[in-house]
């Protein structure tokens, strides 16, 4: 029963209960799909909205941005979809402006 739970990615622990050991390939796996998942679901969000405002400009530029503005985020430890997303918007929206004032300048 000891191999099973094993390679089931559980052990025992000291107090008699079975733990999940989250450092398993699977427990892995699992956490990387979930966290693309929230990377692709907040770029979608922010891109559909840039595009149904017309402010997303040129294209690359604009998957640039936001998945930079993103994964700086993720890598911070946030992953609530829509702070990400709206996040990501506002801060295209400021280089936007940033880019239009020094073009001017």
């Amino acid at each position: 029963m000891r191999d099973v739970a094993r390679t089931a990615g559980a052990r025992l622990t000291l107090g008699g209960r079975w733990s999940r050991n989250r450092s398993s390939p699977a427990a892995f796996a699992f956490m990387t799909e979930t966290l693309m998942t929230t990377i692709e679901d907040s770029f979608q969000i922010a891109w559909d909205y840039l595009e149904a405002t017309g402010e997303l400009g040129h294209p690359d530029t604009a998957a640039n941005h936001l998945l930079d503005t993103i994964e700086t985020m993720v890598r911070r430890g946030e992953r609530r979809r829509l702070l990400l997303s709206n996040t990501a918007i506002a801060s295209y929206q400021r280089f936007r402006t940033e880019q239009g004032l020094s073009l001017a300048s």
